[in-house]
């Protein structure tokens, strides 16, 4: 039997939206998970393509894996005994490592519902996406990226326990994503971010957080102003500061840009970008907002 799940990259924050908002994007990660008759062996079971290919575990050690066998123990006790040494994985990366982009969220959310999968097909019930969402959160410690990786488009997402409400993105069909080739370590970005900030700068954060749902839905004249982060990214200026000079470039230029998550990757709610504007050391995606969330396909 084979289970074969996409899990799409993410952008989380637009900007003022910290840790709360999140975007599913057209960019994919393809996971597919075999159950052999006999064991295989540990030290390979696991194939990877694609981004880090070339440093990434290839034994029971890679993330997803490991992620899918705890999962596995913990929600299906019924699972025989040895299922776990029958399996192997096939990792096709897609989404950008350590820039911004939900790779480890769609890592999580890819494990716990081929989890999920092969549990269903051992006699366990299925794990609902709510549960993949609440899983994934705990691994990641919040969950704006986990959210639209689950259940795709534009996601508002609560923390203890996890809860995330779609809106409909009426206003964006396309986004551009520009990657940059240096990397920066999320636990880096979060660092450089104050204990507390002052009232009035958490107040026009706010206003602007609800501007930008008003953007998405009804009104994308307002996406450049809505857009206008107060809360981390000026903070976080001297741990990327050619992507903030893009940022700057951008807006300047009229375009809704902000760094996507902890970065350095810039996201542009907008299809066209002038490409004068973007620097030789930049990767240059258009693509558009995904609305499934992670799809599963079984073949047996």
């Amino acid at each position: 039997m084979r289970i074969q799940i996409e899990v799409p990259a993410t952008s989380a924050n637009l900007g003022p939206g910290y840790d709360a908002l999140g975007l599913a994007l057209g960019i994919f990660d393809t996971l597919t998970l075999t159950v052999h008759d006999e064991p295989v062996d540990p030290s390979t079971c696991v194939k990877v393509t694609g981004e880090n290919a070339e440093t990434l575990p290839t034994d029971r050690s890679h993330l997803i894996m490991r992620v899918l066998l705890e999962v596995l123990a913990a929600e299906y006790p019924e699972a025989p005994v040895g299922l776990g040494d029958r399996l192997s994985l096939e990792c096709v990366n897609r989404i950008a490592h350590s820039r911004g982009l939900g790779s480890s969220a769609a890592a999580n959310v890819g494990a716990i519902a081929l989890a999920g999968e092969l549990g269903t097909s051992v006699g366990g019930q299925q794990l609902s996406r709510q549960r993949v969402l609440e899983l994934a959160s705990d691994l990641e410690g919040h969950p704006d990226n986990a959210a639209p990786a689950v259940y795709g488009g534009l996601t508002i997402a609560l923390p203890g326990p996890a809860r995330s409400w779609q809106v409909p993105a009426n206003t964006v069909n396309e986004v551009t994503v520009l990657v940059p080739d240096v990397r920066l370590d999320t636990e880096i970005a979060r660092s450089v971010i104050p204990v507390s900030i002052e009232h009035e700068v958490a107040a026009e954060n706010s206003a602007r957080a609800a501007l930008l749902i008003h953007g998405f839905v009804s009104d994308s004249s307002v996406l450049l102003e809505a857009t206008d982060d107060r809360l981390h990214q000026e903070f976080r200026r001297e741990a990327y500061p050619e992507s903030m000079a893009l940022v700057d470039a951008l807006r300047a230029d009229g375009l809704p840009a902000v760094i996507s998550g902890a970065g350095p990757t810039v996201l542009v709610l907008a299809g066209a970008v002038p490409e004068s504007l973007v620097p030789d050391t930049v990767t240059l995606i258009h693509t558009s907002i995904d609305l499934g969330g992670y799809r599963v396909e079984q073949k047996n």
